[in-house]
């Protein structure tokens, strides 16, 4: 094999290098890409999951109480995060709704800032609240119950 051949086949292999290169990062990307299914505040509190794990964690961990007015230091920090405001405050209104979050606030259990320092307790009424808010919404949810046949009509003697 002479000088030439030899630096067309380096050229081959390193075209076909490139090719596998490009091809894997499109596919990269196309694995980073939210869908356009997705919830744009499901899409925020995952980005807010992926910068402060500690204080958004990813279920089944239990949630942790936040401070109270973390949506205020959230909001300074939106353009550092480049998340839009609105999107912020809507993500963290879902993120302290649910049961999963109401069955974090007992009383004296403590509350975290964004670097998950203590930054209050859980008051007595902070509990009330939080059981009150999961018995109405366990209350809301239908009981699942076996279906019961219709009544037949009386028969016509």
């Amino acid at each position: 094999m002479g000088f030439e051949q030899l630096a067309s086949l380096r050229d081959q292999l390193a075209q076909q290098a490139a090719a596998e290169k490009a091809k894997k990062q499109e596919k990269k990307k196309q694995h980073q890409a939210p869908s356009a299914d997705v919830d744009p505040v499901v899409q925020t509190i995952g980005q807010l999951q992926k910068r402060f794990p500690t204080i958004f964690p990813k279920s089944p961990n239990p949630k942790v109480p936040l401070k109270i007015g973390i949506h205020n230091d959230l909001v300074e920090l939106s353009e550092q995060l480049g998340i839009a405001k609105e999107a912020l405050l809507e993500a963290i209104k879902t993120w302290c709704t649910g049961n999963r979050y109401w069955a974090c606030m007992v009383e004296g259990a403590i509350r975290v800032d964004l670097n998950g320092n203590e930054a209050g307790r859980v008051t007595k009424d902070n509990a009330v609240q939080a059981q009150r808010l999961k018995y109405r919404s366990q209350k809301k949810k239908p009981k699942k119950t076996e279906a019961t046949p219709a009544r037949q009509p009386p028969a016509a003697e």
